[in-house]
């Protein structure tokens, strides 16, 4: 594994409530971060010894710590970045969430609306062929059922004559016929005589004479009901062909909507009239969103109007601190201003498009800072801005990776004055990779990178320096490879000078 592991003070830094937010440990003289990394790329997240997802980690380390990489001053040309500096200077982070929360739910109705419209104009054209449907299957009102009532219904009619031949016989079974035939129930009542006969000598009789009896209760029950049946059932032909459009009809409407029963059918209809429903609720729909847009919209274009005067009025002092340190730093001519342009289409930040002008002298006009400045002037002006922005934001540690680029000699020993103020104004830490003596003469402490072969791997090294080997590594950074007495005696000067 490999443990990367920081270890802060953050006594004076007001961080108690972000780790109450997050339901962490907060101890203010050791707050350690730590991020674990497997040699399979997965990784954790440590914030005084308690896992922690990594944007928790992240969120409490852009309140310690700003690096300031080789490429940072390609973000001047960014005006994302450049709106972001304005908006730390104003300091107005309330209106910035609020308009944000704003503007996020007009985008959600507007993505909302967008979408309804678009499945509304493609149902619109199925309407008419899903009305015609409807029209027809609540026409047809298919019945629970029917599908087996009907195939019933069709048989009994079909076969009509010999049902009821079959009836008339088992009638003439149980009753007798005309012709004083003895009948089921008339043998059985004989049966039943001759048992009565002979209970009082075998008792055993009576029990056999009950089941007789209740049989014969049912039987004639039975012969009476197929009586009614066989007088009910006549051939109907009138009867028996409307039942059979009917289950032709059915069918058909079955094939059609390849469904397989009349319950099927009558889910369909349902189905149906929930999608003409919607067509009927979407307009009420896309009113109510059109009204959200419009009253959120409302909303959001005060807010953007309130960012927009406060921009206004941290420009001026972006444009002062800025220009105070080109004027420290060997370009006193230099203009900087903060141009903010007002649109009235609102973005994700509000209204405004912030674009940073500068010019080198006055004989020069303003004109956007990435497309006019070299790379010194943009170091300068970026330093400027971090020393301001860092110092709004109580931030406890910078890093400046070779903020220095493009610059030497005097300017160099400027930049070096200011990252020294930022300590000492705000108890700042600032650490600063340079390759400048100029700039590392001002430091209070002095660290040396260096690279190393051991058993054919290349390590890299640090080790802090002492009073000596800070006059050496100075000297060697004056002179070259060959470090000279002359350069020597420079670096001690230098130092003397801190």
């Amino acid at each position: 594994k490999c443990f990367v592991e920081g270890v802060f003070d953050v006594t004076n830094d007001d961080l108690c409530h972000l780790f109450e937010e997050n339901e962490l440990d907060y101890e203010p003289s050791e707050c350690i971060l730590r991020r674990e990394v497997s040699n399979n790329g997965k990784s954790r997240a440590f914030v005084n010894d308690t896992p922690v997802n990594v944007s928790i980690l992240k969120k409490i380390a852009l309140r310690l710590l700003d690096i300031h990489s080789q490429h940072s001053n390609l973000l001047l040309d960014d005006s994302v970045f450049q709106l972001d500096i304005v908006d730390t200077i104003a300091a107005h982070n309330d209106i910035l969430s609020q308009y944000k929360e704003s503007y996020s739910r007009i985008v959600e109705a507007s993505r909302k609306l967008k979408e309804l419209k678009e499945n509304l104009a493609k149902r619109q054209d199925e309407e008419d062929y899903l009305r015609y449907q409807l029209e027809q299957l609540e026409s047809f009102n298919p019945q629970q059922g029917e599908d087996e009532y009907l195939k019933l219904q069709q048989n009994e009619l079909t076969h009509a004559e010999d049902i009821k031949v079959a009836l008339g016989s088992i009638d003439s079974m149980l009753c007798g016929d005309n012709n004083d035939a003895d009948g089921v129930v008339d043998t059985m009542n004989r049966v039943c005589q001759i048992m009565r006969q002979i209970i009082h000598v075998y008792p055993s009789a009576e029990e056999y004479l009950t089941r007789l009896e209740t049989a014969l209760i049912e039987v004639r029950d039975i012969a009476g009901d197929l009586s009614g049946k066989a007088e009910d059932i006549e051939y109907n032909p009138e009867r028996l062909q409307k039942i059979n459009d009917r289950l032709d009809a059915l069918y058909a409407l079955e094939q059609k909507h390849h469904v397989n029963s009349s319950e099927d059918l009558m889910a369909l209809t349902e189905d149906i009239r929930s999608q003409l429903n919607v067509l009927t609720d979407a307009s009420d729909n896309i009113q109510a969103l059109q009204e959200e847009i419009s009253s959120e919209t409302t909303v959001a274009n005060k807010l953007a109007a309130k960012l927009s005067s406060e921009r206004q009025k941290a420009a001026g002092k972006v444009k002062e601190i800025v220009e105070k340190a080109l004027a420290a730093t060997d370009t006193p001519a230099a203009k900087f201003v903060v141009d903010i342009q007002s649109r009235k289409e609102l973005n994700p930040y509000g209204m405004d498009i912030i674009t940073f002008l500068f010019s080198a002298n006055n004989s020069l006009p303003l004109r956007p800072l990435a497309e006019v400045a070299s790379g010194g002037e943009m170091s300068r002006v970026m330093l400027a801005l971090k020393a301001l922005t860092s110092r709004q934001m109580h931030l406890p540690t910078i890093v400046f990776d070779e903020i220095d680029t493009g610059v030497s000699g005097k300017v160099a020993s400027s930049m070096a004055q200011i990252m020294s103020e930022m300590c000492k104004e705000v108890e700042q830490q600032v650490l600063a990779i340079t390759h400048l003596p100029q700039i590392a003469a001002k430091a209070d402490v002095h660290y040396h990178v260096y690279k190393e072969d051991v058993d054919g791997r290349t390590l890299t090294r640090i080790r802090q320096l002492d009073f000596e080997q800070r006059i050496a590594e100075l000297a060697h950074m004056l002179s070259g490879s060959k470090v000279t007495e002359a350069a020597m005696e420079n670096a001690r000067q230098l130092l003397q000078d801190k």
